[in-house]
């Protein structure tokens, strides 16, 4: 088992198994084999240890993956919180970000349900 950018990659073809690292998906790693010039259709298990390292330092050196790219996001998070904006304020609240509607829906992002008590009506 190959392991690059801390990430064991499965024995499947090498465009699918580069999809495993958090931050590459099927167009970057598609990429990556051009540039390394490494058969897409390649198992894992089949590169020699030259064409992973090759496709480490590729990785290394061009794409933010996995600790370096999590980090990153939860800053620019942070940042929007601090600066009070929108955006922050929905992160903040636990609310959906993109514009989404929250009267129904919205469940993953607002969690289980809370029932809110009626009012009994004065007679």
């Amino acid at each position: 088992m190959a392991r690059i950018a801390g990430v064991d990659l499965p024995n499947k073809h090498v465009e699918i198994a580069l999809t495993y690292i958090y931050g590459l998906g099927r167009a970057s790693a598609k990429k990556i084999c051009e540039t390394t010039g490494i058969d897409p259709a390649k198992k894992i298990n089949e590169l020699s240890n030259e064409e992973l390292a090759e496709l480490r330092k590729v990785i290394e050196n061009d794409y933010k993956v996995e600790g370096r790219l999590r980090t990153e996001i939860a800053l620019n998070i942070k940042r929007l919180m601090d600066i009070g904006c929108y955006r922050g304020l929905r992160h903040r609240r636990g609310l959906p970000v993109r514009g989404q509607r929250t009267r129904t829906n919205a469940r993953t992002r607002k969690g289980k349900r809370k029932t809110v008590a009626n009012k009994k009506k004065a007679v």
